[in-house]
C-alpha cells in the first residue's frame, strides 16, 4: 500500500490537476478536504471531461469538484490481501483508497497486490 500519495482538493483547478497527474505519471488521484477526509477520486477519464465541461459551459476551466467521481469503493487498512485481490478480479478498479474513520491513509493498487503475491512466493520453502 502506498502511503505518500499525490492528492488534490475539490477546489484545485482542473488544468493544475492534469499537470500534476502528468508530472507524477499517475492515472488518478484521491480528492481530500482540508481535514484529510476522502471526498472523491479524480481519474484520467474525469480529466478528459475538462474539455467538454469548458465547451458546454463556455468556461475556460473547471474545478476538480466539477469532474471528480464521488461514488467510491474504499477499504479499511486491515483488509486482507486476498480480499483485495478478489475486489480487483471482480471490478474494474485499478486502485482502491484505504481509509480509516473517513480519513485517507493510503491507496492500494493491482501492482501492490502482485508484489505481495511475489513476496509470498519467494518466502515459500523450496519444493522437494
Amino acid at each position: 500500500m502506498a502511503r505518500d500519495l499525490i492528492t488534490v482538493t475539490p477546489e484545485t483547478d482542473a488544468y493544475d490537476a492534469i499537470a500534476l497527474l502528468l508530472k507524477h505519471r499517475i492515472s488518478g488521484a484521491p480528492v481530500v478536504d482540508g481535514s484529510g477526509n476522502l471526498v472523491g477520486m479524480l481519474s484520467e477519464r474525469d480529466c478528459l471531461k475538462t474539455l467538454l465541461h469548458a465547451q458546454y459551459h463556455n468556461l475556460p476551466t473547471a474545478l476538480v469538484k466539477d469532474l471528480m467521481s464521488t461514488e467510491l469503493r474504499t477499504i479499511p487498512s486491515d483488509t486482507d490481501v486476498l480480499q483485495v485481490a478478489e475486489l480487483f478480479v471482480h471490478n474494474r478498479f485499478r486502485r482502491l483508497p484505504v481509509v480509516d474513520r473517513g480519513r485517507l491513509v493510503g491507496q492500494i493498487s493491482r501492482k501492490d497486490v502482485l508484489r505481495a503475491i511475489q513476496r509470498m512466493r519467494s518466502s515459500e520453502p523450496p519444493a522437494e
